[in-house]
């Protein structure tokens, strides 16, 4: 069995994005990027099942620029067999990019897609689902633990009202939530290792995606500055400033 990671380059999660001065967007320059935190989780589950004898090879895939190179080595540094890099210095959008992955998923005979819920530059959460409704393919999201159980997986995903199970059969489409696991770190041997594992490149053209935006961001802007708290005087005093000003009561 195949399994397929798609994976994303971003701002380091320990990093504070900076808002560019005329809020077009968010300012890259000299700013550390690293795999996306949700992908990290995927990549972990996808090696825990190979190592329990229910995959035979795990394909990373990243769509980005040159650099996004660096994002598939690290997943190969975790364990991965080899990677797939679509080239492209456009901003791809979550339905060009669920278009590529169905494109490489039919073409490499994937039997399972793990990929992260959603990416913490964006955090658009649609790309999952959008590729589940592409290829026709039963879809888990928000997994908080996965099974291979009669032939298919068992999913158990994490709902307001607790815990929901549910059971696809394969080929089927997870994605994963904090919960799942914890992801490895990558030892020096692994790391050296995979400079050698092979990154195949290519284009969105290759597979007949036009990557054009279809959205317009027309300001970004940093979230108001938290105001200082006030002492009260009495547990009425409370409730009332809750139920008056807050308005959440």
């Amino acid at each position: 069995m195949k399994i397929l990671v798609p994976v994303k380059r971003v701002i380091d999660y320990n990093v504070k994005p900076r808002v560019k001065s005329d809020g077009s967007g968010i300012d890259l320059a000299n700013v550390k990027m690293s795999m996306n935190p949700f992908d990290e989780i995927a990549v972990e589950e996808a090696l825990r099942m190979k190592e329990a004898g229910k995959a035979e090879e795990i394909i990373v895939v990243s769509i980005g620029p040159t650099q996004a190179s660096e994002t598939i080595r690290t997943g190969l540094a975790m364990g991965a067999d080899r990677g797939i890099l679509v080239k492209t210095d456009l901003t791809a959008e979550p339905l060009g990019v669920a278009k590529i992955l169905k494109a490489i998923a039919l073409a490499e005979s994937a039997s399972l897609i793990i990929m992260g819920k959603q990416a913490i530059d964006d955090d658009c959460n649609q790309t999952g689902q959008m590729l589940a409704a592409l290829l026709g393919w039963g879809q888990g999201t928000f997994a908080s633990k996965v099974a291979f159980v009669d032939g298919g997986i068992d999913v158990t995903r994490e709902v307001d009202g607790g815990l929901q199970t549910l059971h696809l059969p394969l080929p089927a489409i997870v994605t994963t939530d904090l919960r799942l696991n914890e992801p490895r770190y990558a030892s020096l041997p692994n790391i050296m290792k995979a400079k050698k594992k092979p990154i195949a490149e290519t284009s969105p053209d290759a597979y007949g995606v036009d990557l054009a935006p279809r959205l317009k961001v027309l300001k970004t802007s940093e979230p108001a500055a938290r105001k200082g708290g006030v002492k009260v005087e009495s547990v009425a005093a409370l409730v009332a400033k809750l139920k008056d000003e807050a308005g959440v009561l």
